[in-house]
């Protein structure tokens, strides 16, 4: 569930990134600009944390975590907009809760140059 629910955020991220970039104004093109490159290359990141947590990868729970960090404070500053800052609590809610589940964090944490002899006894 929370590699997915990263898969959507990075999805989200990319969208944006088109989006930003699909609106560039003359008066803050270079704004602009960079906003869609930080949202793209934070959208790849993502998506590679996604597809590693669903490959079972330890790098990627780092990435994932760091993520709904910022978007709990995404939610705190939408305060305002009560649907959108509850829809990104809950989001991130859920992510953390599947990252820090102890099953997650066992299987996250298994080295995989270890065979399975290690399970074997």
């Amino acid at each position: 569930m929370a590699a997915s629910l990263v898969g959507v955020q990075a999805v989200v991220l990319l969208v944006l990134a088109v989006l930003e970039s699909a609106n560039l104004a003359d008066d803050r093109r270079s704004m602009g600009l960079s906003t869609a490159i930080f949202f793209a290359a934070y959208g790849v990141v993502l998506l590679a944390a996604a597809w590693a947590l669903h490959r079972r990868s330890g790098w990627a729970r780092g990435p994932a975590l760091i993520t709904q960090l910022i978007v709990l404070g995404l939610a705190w500053n939408e305060r305002e907009h009560p649907v959108a800052a509850i829809g990104l609590v809950v989001c991130a809610a859920i992510v953390l809760a599947g990252m820090l589940h102890p099953d997650t964090i066992a299987v996250l944490d298994r080295d995989p140059t270890a065979g399975d002899e290690a399970d074997d006894a």
